[in-house]
């Protein structure tokens, strides 16, 4: 019974990471094209940070912390979530949800790169075949023509691509750092205060606060799933499997989340798969397999938003 249990609760566990972190680049494309996208992300971070201290506290769980891993949990949070995660919400407006999450999956290709210039780490053989098809694949991504055309794309996607330098560095920055040793708390803190910063940056770029009264209903419905599933379920569910399989297995999230986003993208919003999509999707992901070796996995799983 008890093995029947865990093997269920894996299963539950893997279409969280697969699925509902998939499905949040159109949840956050159906929301920004309606919210200014600072606002939008600040009540999502804010909401399920304070949502996460009350399940700890109800789970009994300290939320005391020092003064050290507070001050650590604001730069990893602005770093990953404020910059890494606003700006990307931003640059939604100009990019379709599916290519967002297909440069996005270049992830582990960034934080190779970090390691090997600013920590000296040697890239085994195999990444360097990851970092080349990588590459390629970014490459035949972004140089589509359909795509380069539509209006601030290009904007989008440097943006797109300094928000993976900030959570590459990011997640170096946290491998090191000094933080709560129980990832409710320190989730928690990040979240709230990442929300807090993307509401002082959403005033500052002027942007007009809109009552959730006057949110569309799918608007509304996109931000509940975000909060309660992209942001608390879909994380717990991911820290649960690292310790219930092997980080390996964890890693196939990086393959899965960007097809899910762009089959949900071309059902829900009309977005188009092109042939180019789909090579430079096949060689990106390629890439992505290559690189995730074990030696770097250790590093990748920190970094997992």
């Amino acid at each position: 019974m008890g093995k029947s249990s865990n093997s269920a609760l894996v299963i539950l566990a893997f279409f969280a990471i697969y699925v509902i972190w998939g499905s949040t680049y159109l949840l956050n494309k159906i929301a920004v094209m309606e919210l200014p996208p600072f606002m939008l992300a600040s009540c999502r971070f804010t909401t399920a940070g304070l949502l996460i201290f009350a399940l700890a506290r109800s789970m009994g769980i300290s939320l005391k912390i020092t003064k050290r891993q507070l001050w650590n949990t604001i730069i990893a949070g602005i770093l990953f979530l404020s910059f890494g995660n606003g700006v990307v919400v931003w640059a939604l407006r100009y990019v379709d949800s599916g290519f967002a999450a297909l440069e996005i999956s270049a992830q582990p290709l960034i934080i190779l790169l970090l390691m090997r210039f600013l920590q000296g780490k040697k890239i085994q053989p195999m990444s360097l075949v990851g970092v080349a098809l990588g590459i390629i694949g970014i490459y035949l991504l972004v140089s589509q023509k359909q795509i380069i055309a539509q209006e601030s794309s290009i904007v989008g996607m440097i943006m797109i691509f300094f928000c993976m330098l900030s959570w590459a560095y990011s997640s170096l920055f946290v491998s090191k750092a000094d933080l709560p040793t129980n990832y409710f708390v320190n989730t928690g803190y990040q979240m709230f205060t990442a929300g807090i910063i993307l509401a002082l940056m959403s005033l500052g770029f002027g942007e007009e606060w809109i009552s959730p009264l006057d949110w569309s209903g799918k608007v509304q419905l996109s931000m509940v799933l975000l909060i309660v599933f992209g942001s608390i379920v879909a994380f717990t569910s991911f820290n649960y499997l690292l310790k219930a399989v092997s980080p390996e297995k964890v890693a196939t999230s990086t393959y899965v989340n960007p097809i899910v986003a762009l089959l949900l993208g071309w059902y829900f919003l009309d977005e188009q798969i092109t042939l180019q999509s789909v090579m430079a999707a096949a060689i990106l992901l390629t890439g992505v397999y290559f690189i995730n070796t074990k030696k770097t996995l250790a590093i990748f799983e920190r970094f997992k938003r």
